[in-house]
């Protein structure tokens, strides 16, 4: 699979730095029992782009919408069916049954051989509907038995299902967890419906806490590798993160992903019909910085609705509508599939070779940090038009390293010349603290606005550590010649 990415990289690949022979008596190296874990452990999640922020570059998901019932109301929730255009946990465009689930399975898995995970989020509770969750794995995984099933729950039925989970080889599950205090837990959740009885307030979510430890106590026994979402809710479990994220580590989740509340009136929640307001970027960033010494933190996630198709970041639901995907014969080749993965895995070790050779260039003692915004389409690169972009991914770079801190939506600059003056005012919004945008291509016009404002645009199209590094050594060399 060659493509004019694979060429660019292949003009500069050259021996990683790190392919460097070891010197000293190694007794300082890892046990090779340690290192034999460590290489398990990175297979399992290689090519899962939620759990890996290196594969959600080149790998893509599939959630299947199959569990409508919920037995929790969260203050942040309500669940529309009928919403295309947002895209947010918990909605979807149409309910599927489980046979129609693995048949679309089937084709996407076709027609997106990148395609290596298929979730069940929603829209309500996958464990809330066990019939139609459990169901809806088996019949994929008889036939596509080379894609990762996983599954996302709010935890309270958890520990009646983690044998079930473990029998079906579903290795990567996602806990909610927003709080490990019900004080606060009852201002996140109004109720929940537990043993045939609706709990309110202070006693639900206490039953909640109790048994989302138990459930993730249960994975950890079982060796199913855990990720806890967290909704950062200012005002109300911002302060209190740290200690759920202390928490969770040590009853041994995995990952933990910490992302902002949405609150948008229009969506009819009760956080925003309250105006209860989302985190700011910054502040966001610097709770996911607080916890991260602790654990492996998530910060490429895009709160995904329940029917989400494609590599994170995009969405192509609407191409695989019911009306569509039913009238479509699946042509699922497992080693058409596998050449394509072959394919990425090459790919990827040309990128890291010049993600190395970028590394290893020039350091700067002391240097100070700055965010730079990236126009991607994915793969590792700066590879999109800046009118194209719907988001931008934000690095934070300094002399030593450039780094994948988050993502910020925006809306599309180029529509024709219409909405175009809105649409600027709210990326530069976006990226205000942003020192540059890299991108593969900008015109003239939001070139001079986005300079007027402080930003520089870079046109590349290159590793977007490689051009976020030249960027940063010109950025140090005229701070330097300014003072």
């Amino acid at each position: 699979m060659t493509s004019p990415s694979t060429r660019l990289l292949n003009s500069n690949a050259t021996e990683s730095p790190t392919q460097a022979k070891s010197g000293g008596c190694g007794c300082d190296s890892p046990s090779s029992a340690t290192v034999e874990r460590d290489q398990k452990l990175e297979e399992r999640i290689a090519k899962h782009p939620c759990y890996s922020e290196d594969a959600h570059h080149h790998y893509a998901r599939l959630h299947v919408a199959v569990a409508p019932a919920c037995n929790i109301q969260c203050n942040y929730c309500n669940r529309k069916y009928d919403c295309a255009n947002e895209s947010r946990p918990g909605v979807v465009s149409e309910l599927l049954t489980p046979e129609e689930a693995a048949h679309k399975a089937l084709v996407i898995g076709g027609k997106i051989p990148q395609m290596t995970v298929v979730g069940i989020a929603g829209p309500g509770d996958p464990l809330a509907n066990p019939e139609k969750t459990f169901r809806t794995f088996e019949l994929i995984a008889e036939q596509a038995p080379d894609i990762k099933l996983c599954l996302s729950t709010n935890g309270l039925m958890l520990p009646d299902y983690v044998d079930r989970i473990k029998e079906l080889n579903i290795d990567h599950v996602t806990i909610t967890i927003n709080m490990v205090d019900p004080e606060i837990g009852a201002l996140i959740y109004p109720w929940v419906h537990y043993k045939r009885k609706r709990y309110r307030g202070l006693e639900g979510a206490k039953i909640l806490h109790e048994r989302q430890m138990e459930g993730l106590q249960a994975l950890k026994d079982a060796d199913i590798l855990c990720k806890v979402n967290s909704v950062m809710i200012p005002g109300i479990n911002d302060h209190h993160l740290v200690e759920v994220n202390r928490v969770i580590r040590e009853k041994g989740a995995f990952l933990h992903n910490i992302m902002p509340l949405i609150s948008a009136p229009e969506h009819g929640t009760h956080f925003g019909l309250t105006g209860q307001r989302g985190p700011t970027p910054k502040e966001l960033k610097e709770v996911q910085d607080n916890c991260s010494g602790n654990m492996k933190m998530m910060r490429h996630c895009r709160q995904c609705r329940a029917d989400a198709v494609g590599l994170l970041g995009e969405d192509r639901s609407q191409e695989f509508s019911k009306e569509k995907f039913l009238e479509m014969t699946p042509e699922y080749d497992m080693e058409k599939r596998q050449e394509v993965h072959d394919g990425i895995e090459k790919f990827k070790e040309e990128l890291k070779v010049a993600k190395d050779k970028a590394l290893a260039g020039k350091k700067f003692a002391n240097s100070p940090k700055i965010l730079v915004a990236v126009a991607t389409k994915g793969g590792g690169l700066v590879n999109q038009h800046f009118g194209h972009a719907k988001e931008f991914q934000i690095y934070e770079v300094d002399g030593n390293d450039a780094r994948f801190v988050s993502h910020r939506k925006i809306d599309q600059y180029c529509q024709s010349g219409y909405g175009e003056e809105a649409s600027f005012e709210h990326i530069m919004k976006a990226i205000a603290d942003c020192k540059a945008v890299l991108v593969s291509k900008i015109g003239n016009s939001p070139q001079e606005k986005l300079q007027e404002a402080g930003i520089q645009a870079i046109e590349a199209y290159d590793v977007i550590e490689k051009v976020a590094l030249e960027f940063y050594e010109q950025y140090v060399k005229e701070l330097g010649n300014n003072e």
